[in-house]
């Protein structure tokens, strides 16, 4: 299962271990239940601390194993092979469970452990969603911590009836006690806070507390992180306020453009970001959401969700931007019942059927080409009278058997059931008439929007929704600058991201020293 050298680096991963688990196996006769067993062999046979025991409880999923403590007190499952993006969370769990101290702050650890009431987690996955490890290895972290908190990772595609059931349509999907607890990438700070309520009283009343910053960087992407790194590096105080550090990269499969790295994948590069920032002595308030900014006599005040709020001499923007929607009727009421935006993620759960890619751009054909090696067949709609993407990936969309190509047609419709997606109505633009095709599942992939919404009236913004901004980053409004996807900065690359961010800081820094020297000069006089 394993080879030579994922066998050698997982050898010197379990030399950590410092105290005995188990690995105990519920298997059936599957072929994926002989891939489990191969794997658990490999496993055990990394480290004399593992040992490999059979699962006799009639209950369980099978195939599946947990990795437990020969003491008991870890409720730890995982159902199907944690292959793929979920084999971190594989070596994670093994590390956690036989006594390795996770990375993370020692004050949300001990709020885990202090979790009052029994909890337990059923997390659907797939092997080739990035945002799935961040959720798979924050409730399995917390079931290590507390004897009351159960957690089951499930491969979508190893238990499709099961999948079917429940019509889970996107993933990550968390059930908590048999009920829908969310959707999409959540980190354990999100989880902890949605389980004790007066976390976001508490959080709110210590950044109340936070005293007068000097450059605070909104947002925790590219380029919020170079912005973070370039103004602490001048030894000024600065502070990140973000709702998910790593920004618009976490929801990025593979990146291959980005200078001097050849190949990366974007939840690698935004857990590298955030571990270059805390190497400063950054302030960063993670899970915030930014709701108001308020241009102030000498200080700039940002109010937040949580309603706390924090003020600055500066402020750089770098909210970055998400998934466009179509807004036609259905889309909202079908989000995650069939209406996806990440084909890399949620792709392997319409294995078999006939699925929808909305837009012929570079993202939207690849989606169509990964989805048709899944999917029995995708039907490709584009605004456009031709495709927009580059021409290598055109050829290789026209070589395969089970896509169809649709131009000059505007989607007006998604339908279903009421339970998940039927089908989609789209208009052809030359003739008027309008068409429906029956489909499972829709993949829209038409751009992006940025996220500047709570910006209008504060900040000059174009008729995109963009902050204008000029050549040193600078806004409409004295002190505050901004960069990234959220500006009219052409291009959306990570690369110019982080270049305007580093930018943002540098004006920022020099408008600091600009608007403190009077003062200065007038105490020594």
């Amino acid at each position: 299962m394993l080879d030579d050298a994922l066998k050698t680096q997982l050898k010197a991963y379990l030399e950590r271990l410092t105290r005995p688990i188990q690995l105990v196996a519920a298997l059936d006769d599957s072929e994926v239940a002989r891939d489990m067993r191969e794997l658990l062999d490999d496993i055990a046979a990394q480290s004399d601390k593992i040992t490999i025991v059979d699962d006799a409880d009639p209950e369980v999923r099978r195939p599946s194993f947990a990795i437990a403590r020969p003491d008991g007190g870890v409720h730890l499952r995982f159902a199907g092979l944690p292959l793929g993006h979920e084999f971190t969370s594989l070596v994670l769990a093994l590390l956690w469970v036989g006594g390795h101290p996770a990375k993370e702050d020692a004050d949300l650890l001990e709020q885990v452990r202090h979790l009052d009431g029994d909890y337990t987690f059923e997390t659907y996955y797939s092997q080739s969603c990035q945002n799935c490890p961040d959720v798979v290895q924050a409730l399995n972290l917390m079931a290590t911590l507390n004897p009351r908190i159960r957690h089951v990772a499930i491969d979508g595609a190893a238990f499709q009836d099961e999948v079917e059931r429940r019509q889970v349509m996107a993933v990550p999907s968390v059930y908590l006690n048999g009920e829908a607890f969310g959707q999409g990438r959540m980190g354990l700070a999100e989880i902890v806070a949605k389980l004790d309520t007066g976390t976001a009283a508490r959080e709110a009343e210590k950044i109340n507390a936070k005293p007068l910053f000097d450059v605070l960087v909104v947002g925790g992407g590219p380029a919020g992180a170079a912005a973070a790194i370039y103004a602490a590096r001048k030894g000024i105080n600065t502070g990140v306020v973000s709702e998910r550090f790593g920004g618009q990269v976490l929801d990025t499969l593979a990146i291959e453009n980005f200078i001097s790295v050849a190949h990366t994948e974007g939840p690698k590069l935004a857990t590298a970001l955030e571990q270059h920032v805390r190497e400063y002595e950054v302030d960063i308030m993670n899970v915030q959401r930014a709701e108001q900014l308020i241009p102030g006599d000498g200080f700039i005040e940002v109010k937040l969700a949580s309603g706390a709020s924090l003020k600055s001499k500066s402020v750089v923007l770098s909210t970055g931007a998400r998934w466009r929607q179509m807004n036609v009727p259905g889309e909202n009421e079908y989000r995650n019942k069939g209406v996806a935006y990440c084909p890399h993620c949620d792709g392997p759960l319409f294995k078999g059927k006939r699925v929808a890619v909305i837009g012929g751009g570079n993202s939207g054909v690849e989606a169509a080409i990964d989805l048709a090696g899944i999917v029995s067949h995708v039907t490709l709609i584009e605004f456009d009278a031709q495709l927009r993407a580059d021409e290598i990936l055109q050829r290789k969309l026209r070589s395969l058997s089970n896509v169809e190509v649709v131009v000059s047609a505007q989607t007006t419709e998604v339908t279903g059931d009421g339970q998940k997606v039927n089908g989609l109505v789209y208009k052809d633009r030359h003739g008027g008439e309008m068409h429906r095709i029956d489909l499972e599942g829709i993949f829209v992939q038409i751009g992006l929007l940025p996220n500047t919404e709570w910006l209008k009236g504060t900040v000059k913004l174009s008729n995109r929704g963009e902050i204008e901004v000029n050549a040193r980053g600078e806004t409409s409004v004295a002190g505050v600058f901004a960069a990234g996807d959220c500006t009219t900065v052409p291009y959306k690359q990570i690369v110019i991201a982080m270049g305007e961010g580093s930018k943002a800081a540098l004006s920022a820094f020099d408008y600091l020293i600009r608007t403190s020297a009077p003062e200065t000069e007038a105490k020594a006089a």
